[in-house]
């Protein structure tokens, strides 16, 4: 398996010019900067390091294409057929997108060909198919007049997504942008522009016209930027840290006070009380934690455990960081892949050597990198952290690596506080036997989503989204589409 996904790796196209007015042009970038591979380190492509004149051009490109109507003005149901294009896609081209992001970031192909790629296609498809089923309002008036509610796309909208589920995250931003009739112009991160650039291209495949989409790569500090500052952007929607969702609140407000939706990630808790079932609520924490390298906003990276079953549930998280070691991305059967980047995994271990210093126990893994027979890659063992206080450094930053800190708790109100004890407010999980407790505790957890008896669990119909530091604003659902659009009040005098 490994071989045949490493042949066909040989045969990709890098390509990393700019997708702008359907067409890809050379960037006025005088230079660039290496895309490199967590795998083995090897540079894929050298990226396009795109200015602030690639994204006036992609504005002014997706303005034109909204104010000509092709398709902000197409039928809701033309433009449902189209979405639903894209993620048949998507799912024919699934193979190629899913070995360009296992290089690009380190995932395991095969979680990015039938987790990613499948829940892309999901995405898509989902919009398409609620296109013509999102209702206006007609409010009872006087008998003289009707009274109509309409919803209209927005404009431009700016869409800056994260490298760990690039594809993923990029599809919630597209499908209830597009369906609603907006035009959009995305900024994909660094370390995965390839794979998004790809997409932009099914996009037109699928029948979206020239300019509705347009794709330009390049850094947070220069591209990031002049999108979140530019005048003509209508709502800026962006998944990513806290530090950099609120600098784009600072360029709404020194430019054009475009909206701005940020998802900022969390640092979730998932509540194991006594009457639990124990091991699997132990093991499946521990797994929310190590998935896709721990690399993800709502990672269950806190275990909140009542202590009279504390080691039980370490025991299983134990158990369960074994079974997840690191391997090949390419293997085929990689229970882990790879971190995104040496810098990431100098950043992960950092927190975890802090944490030891503060007083930590490690139960599972080690404070090095894991080496995966080759010498070479950014790999780390899944990590469990044991007699962690509720203040230390590692219980209350995002660490985004595959980290899980055990905090024991005495009592069910203890554990609620220590849950909501830090600034973030994402996603928490719930772990009891008792339905009272289920509904009553699941209400006083701080979160956007609370997960019972499970962890990561849902479909396309479930907003997600947060509280607090962790943002606000919701992806996924008819809710979504919401952010991109505006309510118009329409009064028709009937007697004139």
């Amino acid at each position: 398996m490994r071989d045949t996904w490493q042949h066909a790796a040989g045969n990709l196209n890098w390509d990393t010019a700019p997708l702008v007015g359907g067409r890809r042009l050379l960037s006025d970038a005088p230079t660039g900067f290496d895309l490199v591979s967590p795998r083995d380190g090897s540079v894929l492509a050298v990226v396009a390091d795109g200015t602030a004149s690639d994204v006036d051009a992609a504005v002014r490109s997706a303005r034109a294409a909204f104010e000509s109507g092709a398709w902000s003005r197409r039928s809701a149901i033309e433009r449902g057929r189209v979405l639903i294009r894209f993620g048949d896609l998507v799912e024919q081209n699934a193979r190629e997108l899913a070995l360009r992001i296992s290089l690009e970031m380190g995932k395991p192909v095969q979680d990015a060909l039938g987790v990613e790629l499948r829940a892309v296609a999901q995405c898509l498809r989902w919009y398409g198919q609620l296109a013509d089923k999102l209702p206006g309002e007609a409010p009872e008036a006087t008998p003289d007049a009707l009274a109509l509610v309409t919803r209209e796309p927005a404009g431009v909208v700016g869409a800056v997504v994260p490298w760990n589920f690039p594809l993923t995250m990029t599809a919630w931003k597209l499908g209830p942008a597009l369906v609603a009739g907006n035009s959009v112009v995305l900024k994909p991160a660094e370390q995965t522009t390839v794979s998004a650039l790809r997409l932009g291209e099914l996009a037109l495949e699928a029948g979206l016209p020239a300019g509705v989409l347009n794709v330009i790569p390049g850094r947070g500090d220069t591209v990031g930027e002049a999108l979140g500052r530019h005048p003509d952007v209508d709502v800026l929607t962006f998944t990513g840290s806290v530090g950099v969702g609120r600098r784009f609140l600072v360029y709404s407000a020194e430019s054009n006070g475009k909206r701005v939706w940020p998802e900022l990630g969390g640092k979730s808790a998932s509540v194991i009380l006594s009457d639990a079932d124990v091991e699997a609520a132990g093991r499946s924490t521990a797994w929310g934690a190590f998935y896709n390298q721990g690399q993800m906003c709502s990672a269950s990276s806190r275990m909140v455990v009542l202590r009279d079953v504390h080691d039980r549930a370490v025991e299983a998280a134990v158990a369960q960081a074994a079974a997840m070691a690191p391997a090949d991305p390419l293997s085929g059967e990689a229970p882990s892949g790879a971190v995104v980047s040496e810098r990431q995994l100098e950043r992960i271990l950092g927190f975890v050597e802090r944490a030891l210093a503060d007083g930590a126990t490690l139960a599972a893994g080690s404070t090095s990198r894991h080496d995966i027979g080759t010498g070479r890659g950014s790999y780390i063992a899944p990590i469990v952290l044991t007699g962690v206080r509720p203040e230390m450094e590692i219980a209350q930053v995002e660490v985004f690596g595959p980290v899980l800190s055990v905090i024991a708790v005495d009592s069910v109100d203890e554990a609620v506080a220590v849950a909501n004890g830090t600034p973030f407010g994402l996603g928490a999980g719930l772990w009891t036997r008792d339905l009272s407790a289920a509904h009553l505790v699941s209400r006083r957890l701080r979160a956007g989503t609370v997960w019972v008896n499970c962890y990561e669990e849902g479909d396309m119909s479930m907003p997600f989204g947060g509280v607090g530091a962790s943002g606000y604003g919701r992806d996924k659902g008819a809710h979504a589409v919401d952010k991109y659009t505006d309510v118009k009040s329409t009064w028709i005098e009937l007697g004139a």
